[in-house]
């Protein structure tokens, strides 16, 4: 892994990044669709406790915290976000935007347990914020991909803490394209937003996550792709 830079940069990065993203979002011109969809589960989950699970793709994360604003008609939300590099700024940013963030990448079949990059204590923290009522914001494609293919960490989070599922689909028109392994989007003032939203979705112990897998992540490139149309943005190919 790369060395982080230096606190004194690290720190005059996070706070224009998140000044920039700040600003952009109030000059977004949203369109919503199946808004309805998300404010009954957060109500539900307000009022019964059960908490809530949040599903978008990895490359929509700097539009991600416009999705779920902090406030007392939802349950508070936590952001996933790994222990790399690049996981340390994005924690910084989206913790200057308000979302704080529990660390760790998502769980792997693996017999090292040091390539897990914390994700056993991270999904045991999940488990215990959904379970006590909170809301859990997952981009389960990351933290390096494949693009658009889920992994098993949403799964298995809804499957032990028995909390529903929202797919939820942004877009940005214009927009800057990262060239990052899944070309994260950057809006741009003024642009046209929309946010579509599916679900909600459980797993239990009896379903089959592979199956899910499938499922599950096609229902959430069906959203970002609708999403997509209405803005007029087009996903990349590469």
């Amino acid at each position: 892994m790369r060395p982080l830079p230096s606190p004194w940069v690290m720190g005059a990065l996070t706070r224009v990044f998140s000044g920039y993203i700040a600003l952009t979002y109030k000059t977004l011109r949203w369109t919503r669709e199946g808004q309805e969809i998300a404010a009954r589960v957060q109500a539900e989950a307000l009022a019964s406790g059960s908490g809530a699970i949040l599903a978008l793709w990895h490359s929509r994360v700097p539009v991600g915290p416009a999705t779920w604003p902090q406030g007392p008609d939802k349950p508070e939300i936590r952001v996933l976000v790994s222990q790399s590099r690049d996981g340390e700024f994005i924690a910084r940013v989206i913790a200057r935007l308000g979302l704080p963030s529990i660390r760790g990448s998502s769980l792997k079949k693996t017999a090292d347990t040091s390539k897990n990059k914390g994700g056993e204590q991270a999904f045991r923290d999940m488990v215990k914020w959904v379970k006590d009522g909170g809301a859990m914001a997952i981009t389960p494609d990351g933290p390096r991909g494949p693009v658009e293919v889920m992994q098993k960490g949403a799964i298995a989070l809804a499957r032990v803490s028995g909390a529903p599922v929202l797919f939820v689909g942004v877009a940005v028109h214009p927009c800057i394209r990262l060239k990052t392994w899944d070309r994260t989007i950057i809006p741009l003032p003024f642009a046209k937003a929309a946010m579509v939203w599916d679900g909600p979705v459980h797993a239990g112990r009896e379903d089959d996550p592979d199956a899910l897998v499938e499922t599950w992540g096609a229902r959430l490139s069906a959203v970002s792709r609708r999403a997509e149309a209405i803005v007029g943005e087009t996903a990349p190919k590469d």
